[in-house]
């Protein structure tokens, strides 16, 4: 008897690590600039939702493959540089953003500045990352990425998303953690997933 099975019935169901490759495609394509904060946040939500792999490949069609990950140096090869794991602002700002490297531990340090930290398209270095911040008379934002794992303590923090906006559920055991510790004295550390304008558009259109 011939199949009258749909499209979407015949497509195949997606696991953590298809919905992890997306994701990762994605961070490497807004890193290069080929997508904007609005459609970057879009994709990857739909990315870490999707059940079928006809929901992924929509997603990427119009973007060219992961880059390989660089071979690995040899024995007599020098040793590439640590990432730098403390900034410190006086009177003045500090930005991060892009395809940087995260140490395992980084810490900020903000006096009457401000601090602009973006790990969404970011390398973690580590499965567990430590992020700690102190704010004096300051602002920082902290831009998270959407497939990790967020802890956030100490005070003068704040988690700017909704929990209808919140998609730790979907992330797999083994997701990346990132654990944000501030210290706002007289300051304010607001950690999101997307900058502010989106973040506001974004909560609107939930109401």
């Amino acid at each position: 008897m011939p199949s009258d099975l749909t499209g979407q019935e015949q497509a195949l169901r997606v696991g953590d690590r298809d919905r992890d490759a997306v994701v990762q495609q994605l961070q490497q394509a807004f890193a290069e600039g080929r997508l904007d904060d609005a459609e970057f946040d879009h994709r990857t939500r739909a990315a870490l939702t999707a059940r079928l792999d006809s929901e992924l490949t929509a997603l990427t069609r119009d973007l060219p493959e992961l880059a390989a990950s660089p071979p690995p140096a040899t024995t007599g090869a020098p040793a590439g540089r640590a990432p730098g794991s403390l900034a410190v602002a006086y009177k003045s700002a500090i930005r991060r953003g892009g395809r940087w490297r995260v140490p395992e531990r980084f810490r900020a340090i903000v006096y009457k500045g401000s601090g602009h930290l973006d790990l969404r398209a970011a390398e973690l270095t580590a499965p567990v990352t430590t992020l700690s911040v102190v704010a004096y008379k300051s602002r920082v934002d902290v831009l998270v990425p959407l497939g990790v794992r967020l802890e956030l303590a100490g005070f003068g923090v704040s988690k700017g998303w909704s929990a209808g906006e919140d998609l730790e559920r979907h992330l797999p055991a083994d997701a990346p953690v990132l654990h944000v510790r501030g210290v706002g004295y007289k300051g304010t550390i607001e950690v999101s997933t997307r900058p502010r304008e989106l973040g506001q558009r974004g909560a609107q259109a939930l109401r």
